[in-house]
């Protein structure tokens, strides 16, 4: 069951570092994107990062959270464990506060209904309309998102060659 949950962790973090690395590697050529190039490029993430975040963010906190559950709290695997889920506790809040909000600007104009109109209106609120503020607020959180799960994904796996059942 352990080693079960090591994997699925693992392979689920993965997804995740996978979709916030690809948003970090764009950024040095997003960067110099002319307003209108910029703009008309957001919309295309979405829905494929959206089912994606899914599974790589909530399914892999889900994960790692019931493997930190059954690993005994004496072993260096726990407390490994608990570093990679802190750091994927904290690369989602910065979604959802710093992320997200942009996201909204940046699908204004897109006919989402359903569970995605859901999705994007949630924490809904005006963070002007400067596009370099906001399209630098996006990449680099990005960046950050990256660096949290890449230390998720390095304490996993370290986890898991340590661990002996």
């Amino acid at each position: 069951m352990h080693q079960a949950l090591q994997i699925m962790s693992i392979i689920l973090v993965a997804v995740g570092v996978a979709l916030s690395l690809t948003h970090a590697l764009e950024l040095p050529g997003k960067l110099r994107l002319a307003k209108e190039t910029y703009l008309a490029v957001q919309p295309i993430y979405y829905p494929g990062f959206t089912i994606g975040g899914l599974f790589g963010e909530a399914g892999a906190m889900l994960a790692t959270l019931a493997l930190l559950i059954f690993t005994p709290v004496a072993s260096n695997a726990f407390w490994l464990t608990l570093v990679a889920f802190a750091a994927l506790l904290i690369m989602h809040g910065v979604y959802w506060v710093v992320t997200h909000p942009v996201n909204n600007f940046w699908l204004r104009d897109e006919h989402l209904r359903g569970a995605s109109a859901r999705f994007f209106s949630a924490g809904s609120r005006s963070l002007g309309q400067d596009w370099t503020k906001l399209r630098d607020r996006w990449e680099y959180s990005h960046v950050v998102r990256a660096l949290l799960a890449m230390l998720s994904l390095i304490s996993l796996v370290t986890a898991a060659t340590i661990y002996r059942s």
